[in-house]
């Protein structure tokens, strides 16, 4: 199926549903809508998911549904494809994408958006297709499904090594997000013993790998200390300098030898370029991010942009902005208006921004802060975190579901309930002739 669009108006399309992608679309659509250009955002997923707060929707403090936002409420005036790119065609200027339904569509273009974001890095570490990952709304509910389900194994298991390995959960990577959900697990798992008062706390173990010489390496010193001083009182093995050197189906060996029984394995070390990105011949930065210019435009090949995690954007410096979502919705914006201005016959502008700050949650109703250098940890870190990502949920009627989620899990705890992602088994129909059941015998 070819979408066209009338006319003589330039198509602009923007691929990716994250932040870069669905800030940008806001910000172009009303301002060239029917007059200069078309504007179409493609995107696997007809939501856009506020990834801080998957940590907290993973635990069940708050719902999955209320951490995304349904994309078409958020485009008053752009078009909008559900379906997962295939490929870009650099030379023809067309993109072929496919829905879940398997509809093919081929969507040319004047002016073509990537903001694909990046994907985790399993290539690193072998045996990676045995650990979970944890990006997105999917990767949330297995996480959460897998440690509802190793308590129900170890509640059933009579062996005590087996159920100190099903009790076992490691964490691959000390970054922002190994950290925040370590964090979020010391929590959850916590109040998962209610429901199995035959199980002990101490039979729970808590790994978190990192390569490097400490967590954290995004923030300032004393925080990183902060961090891991808090997660060792929890019980929390902080293992930094210490790398996963292969992951099996019942564990981790480590670079040091050692090997850790787990029947858990979440990875989350490292981002790699997404597929589609990484097949396109632009010019690339050592982590695979596609080159631009300041205003965000891939040198050499004209009306291509690209934007937050899949770009490599200089600074003042000339040094790559980092992937933070705070980065990545601004340069959607600051992009719209370079596409606006193109169209019109203007100089697009570089995109220049400061980072404001860097938070984590650690769960506990803890978290540190690094707002514009200065330090804050504990209680007022984590409220300052709530505070400003429900404010960064586009639509006040997510927002207020986001705090009544959070007031309600004041006076209530998580439960327990698995997500059911199965389907249920057809019936099987018996055979006509000799494999029929035999009648019941009557008394």
């Amino acid at each position: 199926m070819r979408l066209n669009r009338v006319s003589d108006l330039k198509r602009v399309l923007i691929l990716g549903g994250g932040f870069g992608g669905v800030y940008a679309s806001r910000r172009l659509g009303p301002q060239v809508k029917g007059r200069t250009a078309e504007v179409t955002l493609v995107s696997r997923d007809n939501y856009f998911v506020m990834t801080p707060l998957l940590f907290e929707a993973a635990s069940g403090v708050i719902e999955f549904r209320h951490a995304v936002n349904p994309i078409r409420p958020l485009m008053c005036c752009t078009d909008f494809v559900n379906a997962t790119v295939q490929h870009v065609d650099l030379a023809r200027k067309e993109v072929l994408a496919e829905s879940r339904a398997g509809d093919t569509y081929r969507l040319p273009y004047d002016h073509l958006v990537l903001a694909l974001g990046a994907v985790t890095n399993t290539m690193r570490t072998p045996g990676s297709e045995h650990a979970l990952t944890f990006k997105t709304v999917h990767d949330a509910v297995q996480v959460r499904n897998r440690v509802i389900e190793a308590f129900e194994r170890a509640d059933a298991e009579p062996d005590p090594a087996r159920r100190r390995a099903a009790l076992t959960f490691v964490v691959i990577g000390g970054g922002l997000v190994g950290t925040e959900l370590i964090g979020e697990l010391t929590e959850f798992t916590g109040q998962l013993f209610r429901s199995y008062p035959r199980l002990k706390r101490t039979e729970l173990r808590l790994v978190q790998l990192q390569s490097g010489p400490r967590l954290l390496p995004e923030m300032a010193d004393g925080l990183a200390a902060y961090t891991e001083k808090t997660f060792r009182k929890r019980g929390v093995e902080v293992r930094t300098g210490t790398a996963a050197a292969r992951i099996d189906p019942d564990g981790v060996e480590l670079t040091d030898g050692t090997f850790v029984p787990a029947a858990t394995v979440v990875l989350a070390a490292g981002l790699a370029p997404n597929p589609v990105v990484a097949a396109l011949d632009l010019p690339k930065d050592k982590t695979g991010r596609v080159i631009t210019d300041a205003c965000m435009r891939v040198p050499g090949h004209a009306g291509l942009w690209a934007v937050g995690d899949c770009a490599s954007i200089p600074d003042a410096n000339g040094n790559p902005y980092p992937t933070l979502a705070q980065h990545a919705l601004r340069e959607g914006k600051v992009l719209a208006d370079n596409i606006a201005a193109v169209l019109k016959g203007r100089e697009p502008q570089p995109f220049v921004y400061k980072t404001r700050g860097t938070m984590a949650a650690l769960g506990h109703r803890r978290g540190i802060a690094d707002l514009m250098g200065l330090p804050v940890w504990g209680f007022l870190a984590w409220w300052v975190w709530r505070t400003y990502y429900v404010m960064q949920m586009p639509r006040w009627e997510r927002r207020l579901r986001i705090i009544a989620d959070w007031t309600v899990g004041v006076f209530f705890r998580p439960d327990a309930a698995k997500i059911d992602l199965t389907t249920e088994p057809a019936p099987v129909a018996p055979c006509e002739h000799e494999c029929a059941p035999e009648p019941l015998a009557r008394a």
